[in-house]
């Protein structure tokens, strides 16, 4: 059992590296940990977390990011939110960029890929027959190794699948022989999947022209979340669009975005 000078040395770690708070959740950082610890043959939290500091490849914080962030998503999460995506967010960002053909859209919390393939698949949609001739693809980020090489693969099973429609079903996807479903070529090379900290100064060289960073908030605390606000807003173009997770909220009083509606913000 985790004692609390050990949580809170995970707590502080994960505050001060990548923004996370935990600093209510004791439980849970024990339920996630102990198995793993006793399986690597550590007699304590305290053995471990010598062992995470000292791992020069990164490998054992790698782990530890992995096991204490959920990435629990699906295909058509918050539906209402790719409506308006379709609807309004995208014919302000192509009316802007007609001749450039340079779409900029940032989902910054990927987990497993559900949410980036579907943004793509929306772009394809809204593209059409011109979507050879623009630059659309996503980026997409997160902090879990182990959640990116799983989009990465993009090997769902028909349980994620179940709300998509059957047409996109058929043209993005490919039934494997055990009866999972892998995301065609042709939309994986709409999605490009790096691993970053949102604590980190952001590298575009671009401007955005949409943020997708939804349900990721619920981890940072007051000043963080602020902070990492202001960052995506200075990150936006003029007129840009940010989607936050239909349960979070912004800080009224100190956040620069104008609100469109609950969970959708516009600089």
């Amino acid at each position: 059992m985790i004692t609390d000078a050990e949580f809170r040395r995970i707590a502080t770690f994960l505050k001060q590296r990548y923004g996370i708070d935990m600093s209510q959740k004791k439980v849970i950082m024990n339920g996630r940990l102990e198995n793993y610890l006793k399986n690597g043959g550590w007699n304590s939290f305290t053995a471990y977390m010598d062992d995470v500091e000292q791992d020069s490849s990164g490998e054992l914080e790698r782990m530890l990011v992995n096991f204490l962030t959920t990435n629990h998503t699906y295909f058509m999460r918050e539906f209402e939110h790719f409506e308006f995506f379709k609807d309004v967010a995208l014919p302000w960002a192509a009316k802007k960029e007609e001749k450039s053909k340079d779409l900029r859209v940032w989902c910054g919390a990927a987990s497993t890929g559900e949410e980036p393939y579907m943004i793509a698949m929306v772009i394809k949609e809204f593209l059409g027959m011109a979507a050879h001739e623009w630059d659309a693809r996503v980026l997409a980020t997160d902090i879990s190794t182990q959640a990116l090489q799983h989009a990465i693969e993009g090997v769902y099973n028909d349980d994620h699948l179940k709300s998509v429609p059957d047409a996109w079903k058929r043209r993005f996807f490919q039934k494997t022989e055990d009866d999972n479903y892998v995301v065609k070529e042709e939309l994986k090379q709409e999605v490009i999947f790096r691993k970053f900290n949102l604590m980190e100064p952001f590298p575009f060289r671009k401007k955005m022209h949409v943020v997708f960073l939804r349900n990721v908030m619920i981890y940072f605390d007051a000043p963080t979340k602020c902070e990492l606000v202001q960052k995506v807003y200075d990150c936006l173009e003029p007129g840009g669009y940010l989607f936050i997770g239909m349960t979070e909220t912004l800080d009224r009083t100190s956040t620069p975005f104008q609100m469109i509606r609950p969970s959708i913000f516009r600089k």
